[in-house]
């Protein structure tokens, strides 16, 4: 049995498109959540980065990252990165994909094998 699965990104984006068409063909019911529209919180930002860690959340090659002040850019610590993630909420990496206790950034076909993969 499927955990329930969430994942999070924005409409617009094609990653996070091919992670829901690869969900939808394989019939893994998933929940989206639009981190734009929908928002984040710290708590769920916290939780990925004890996870995942947070410089591999922050997508530093994004649109709303190149925009920041350079003064922001500076220096990052964890704090201030998930400070700017809470407020600028496309500066995560996407798509988060949270399965169960699993959570996952970016889309790629063998890692989602991986984490779907029928067990015995």
């Amino acid at each position: 049995m499927v955990d329930t699965v969430v994942l999070y990104g924005i409409k617009t984006c094609s990653t996070v498109k091919k992670a829901m068409k690869w969900l939808e063909d394989r019939g893994i019911p998933v929940r989206y959540h639009d981190v734009r529209k929908d928002g984040l919180t710290a708590a769920l930002l916290e939780g990925w980065v004890e996870a995942v860690g947070w410089e591999k959340l922050l997508n530093r090659s994004s649109l709303t990252f190149r925009r920041l002040d350079e003064a922001q850019k500076q220096d990052l610590t964890q704090a201030r990165a998930v400070a700017l993630m809470l407020e600028h909420p496309t500066l995560v990496r996407r798509p988060v994909l949270e399965s169960g206790k699993t959570v996952t950034v970016g889309f790629r076909p063998e890692l989602y094998e991986g984490l779907f993969a029928p067990t015995a």
